[in-house]
């Protein structure tokens, strides 16, 4: 199934070159579910849906691969993961860490062109609240994460939240409906956006805090009901 058209309410993602083009439409594939856990992959079928030649295509799964969304079977083919609810406490264990940085480190660096950006990631965050719309929520989450990484200016980071945003998007998207509150919690994503756009970081870190302290209680609250479906 083709990828939900975009509209206005998000902030435009950056797409760079095709490899980075391919990256983002099959990441929000992925975490959407329109491409299922245990889905044999085809380079070909993807770059014919895509419109992207097989080479961005190959190097975007190889990205993926290295994110844990995708794993590459010598002699078998390319399947979209499986979901471990067990392992994403321990993702968040780690996350807290690295948000809490983030937050503050973005506060402090960012520039006055970031700062306009933060905002209207913001106030996107809102709305898509305000109408309950969950992929316009996980696109502007995604912008955030994006616009979070430039703003940070620490390499390190960057690549250590890198290898945990999809998975934990995608946890998400597959069991927010059952136990949690996507407009609070898009609330939530706003006041940290909010928080590093006036360059205040003790309320940016407060406010990642309070996000972490939310989706760790969706976590455990997802984990106890055991498997479901």
């Amino acid at each position: 199934m083709p990828s939900k058209p975009a509209n206005d309410k998000a902030p435009t993602r950056k797409t760079g070159s095709l490899t980075d083009k391919a990256y983002q439409e099959l990441e929000e594939l992925i975490v959407t579910l329109r491409l299922q856990p245990g889905e044999v992959l085809s380079e070909t079928a993807l770059s014919e849906q895509l419109k992207i030649g097989r080479t961005p295509i190959r190097e975007a799964l190889q990205r993926l691969t290295r994110e844990g969304l995708v794993i590459i079977l010598p002699r078998k083919g390319i399947l979209v993961s499986e979901i471990n609810p067990g392992k994403q406490l321990l993702v968040l264990e780690v996350r807290r860490q690295l948000d809490r940085l983030m937050a503050r480190s973005g506060a402090v660096r960012r520039t006055e062109e970031d700062r306009g950006k933060f905002l209207k990631i913001a106030a996107g965050l809102e709305q898509a609240a305000n109408e309950n719309d969950d992929i316009e929520f996980m696109r502007c989450d995604n912008a955030f994460n994006d616009l979070l990484a430039t703003a940070t200016k620490n390499e390190y980071a960057i690549r250590a939240i890198g290898l945990m945003n999809g998975l934990s998007r995608r946890f998400w998207y597959v069991h927010y409906k059952e136990t949690a509150d996507m407009p609070h919690c898009a609330r939530l994503h706003a006041a940290v956006a909010r928080g590093i756009a006036e360059g205040d970081p003790d309320a940016a870190s407060e406010a990642s805090d309070r996000l972490v302290d939310y989706v760790e209680e969706f976590t455990r609250s997802t984990v106890n009901a055991g498997p479901t479906g």
